[in-house]
C-alpha cells in the first residue's frame, strides 16, 4: 500500500509527530512518500521507524505558487500511482484543489485532508478568501479531519463542509510512556541539576507560538527558576533577544528539538504555553500525562482539555500579565502543582490515550479507500 503525504511543513511539530506516530503504527507493510511545502522542512523524519519504507522526493512539483491550471495538473499527475493521498493544513491546499479539478479526469486516488490550526497570518481571524478557497477545493475530498471542537465548528460553518465529510478525531498519546521519571540527562546538552526548578514547554520556534511572551511572563519568577524551551524554528534569535531584554538570558535555555518528549517532559516542574493560536495541542496532553500543572492562554480547546483543578490557570488570550500571574502562583506552591498534576495525569490516562485516536484514523483512511480494515 502506498500513501502520499503532502504537508505544509514536515518540521518537528505536533501534527507532524502525530503523522509520524501513525506511520510507525501502520507498520512496514505501508510505503510512504512525504513532501513538504516548505523546502527542506523535514525535521520530523527523526521520529520515523527506520524499518519503514519512506521516500522524500526532490522532484515533486512545488506545493507553493499560483493555482494556475497547468501547475495544478502537474501536481495532480504526481498523485497518480498512490492508493491514498493525505494532505495537511493550508500549505497543502493547492494540492487539494488540484485533486478537485483533475481527480476525475486522471482517476486519482481518494484524498483525506487534515486541518490542525492556523499560523500567525490567521491567528487573529480567518481570511474570507481562504474560507472560499477551502470550500471549493475540499468538494472532492473523502474526509476532512480536525482535532478540536473549534475547528469542527469552523469546518461546518465557515468552510461549509457537509457533516458526513468532517471527522473530529481528538489527539491522543502513549500515556503510559510518561509514567517513568526521566533521567536527569535526558535532554542532550542540558542535564538537570539536583534541586533545580524548571518551567518548560514543547513548541516549534515560530511566531504563532509567541514564545517571547512566555519569556516575559517567566521573567517575573524567582531566580531559582529556569525556562527550558524544547523545539526548533526560525524564531530562535527573537526568543533569545527577548531573554536578553528581560534580563533572564542566563536562565532561558533553547536546547533544540527532542525526538521523544516522553523521555524529557517529566523533567519540568511546571508546563507553560504562550501561543496566539492552538486547537488541541499535543504538548498539553504530554504535560498532563507527565503529571504537570499547566499554565496557558485559553486558545482553541485548551480550557476544555484540562480538568477543573487546572482551569483557573488557563488565562485570557493575549493577556501577558495574567499568564505571568498564573506561572507565579504555580511556581510558589509545590503542593498545588502536585495536586493539579495528579488530576491532569488521571484525565490524560482516562481520555487521551492514543488507542482511540489510532482506531479513528485507521477507520477514516480505510473508509476513504473503500476498505473495511486499514492498513
Amino acid at each position: 500500500m502506498r500513501l502520499l503525504h503532502l504537508h505544509s511543513s514536515f518540521a518537528a511539530g505536533g501534527k507532524e509527530l502525530r503523522a509520524a506516530r501513525l506511520m510507525n503504527v501502520f507498520g512496514p507493510g505501508v510505503a510512504h512518500t512525504i513532501v513538504s511545502a516548505q523546502p527542506g522542512a523535514y525535521g520530523a523524519k527523526v521520529a520515523l521507524d527506520p524499518a519503514l519504507t519512506v521516500d522524500f522526493p526532490s522532484d515533486f512539483p512545488s506545493l507553493q505558487g499560483r493555482p494556475a491550471p497547468l501547475r495544478l495538473l502537474r501536481i495532480a499527475r504526481a498523485m497518480k500511482h498512490f492508493d491514498l493521498v493525505l494532505t495537511y493544513n493550508w500549505g497543502a491546499m493547492d494540492a487539494v484543489l488540484a485533486h478537485r479539478v483533475w481527480g476525475g479526469v486522471l482517476g486519482l486516488p481518494p484524498l483525506v485532508h487534515h486541518e490542525d490550526g492556523f499560523n500567525e497570518d490567521e491567528a487573529g481571524g480567518l481570511k474570507p478568501s481562504r474560507n472560499w478557497f477551502r470550500r471549493v477545493a475540499l468538494a472532492r475530498a473523502s474526509a476532512l479531519v480536525v482535532p478540536s471542537q473549534r475547528l469542527e465548528e469552523i469546518a461546518l460553518g465557515d468552510w461549509a463542509q457537509p457533516r458526513p465529510r468532517v471527522k473530529l478525531i481528538i489527539n491522543g498519546i502513549r500515556t503510559a510512556a510518561y509514567l517513568a521519571p526521566p533521567l536527569p540527562d535526558a535532554i542532550p546538552g542540558l542535564p538537570k541539576p539536583a534541586g533545580a526548578k524548571w518551567v518548560g514547554t514543547l513548541a516549534g520556534l515560530r511566531a504563532v507560538k509567541n514564545l517571547p511572551r512566555l519569556v516575559r511572563a517567566f521573567a517575573t519568577l524567582p531566580p531559582e527558576w529556569q525556562l527550558v524551551i524544547l523545539g526548533e524554528g526560525p524564531d530562535r534569535e527573537r526568543i533569545a533577544q527577548q531573554a536578553r531584554e528581560s534580563g533572564v538570558a542566563d536562565r532561558v535555555h533553547l536546547p533544540g528539538f527532542v525526538p521523544d518528549p516522553s523521555r524529557a517532559v517529566g523533567l519540568f516542574d511546571l508546563f507553560a504555553l504562550s501561543s496566539d493560536s492552538e486547537q488541541f495541542p499535543i504538548s498539553i496532553l504530554e504535560a498532563m500525562a507527565a503529571g504537570l500543572a499547566v499554565a496557558s492562554p485559553a486558545v482553541g480547546d485548551v480550557a476544555a482539555m484540562v480538568p477543573a483543578e487546572n482551569r483557573s490557570f488557563i488565562t485570557p488570550p493575549g493577556d501577558d500579565a495574567a499568564l505571568g500571574r498564573a506561572l507565579a502562583e504555580l511556581a510558589a506552591d509545590e503542593g498545588l502543582r502536585a495536586r493539579i498534576g495528579a488530576a491532569n495525569r488521571a484525565l490524560a490516562q482516562a481520555q487521551y490515550d492514543e488507542n482511540s485516536m489510532i482506531r479513528s484514523y485507521a477507520s477514516t483512511y480505510g473508509a476513504a479507500m473503500g476498505k473495511s480494515d486499514f492498513p
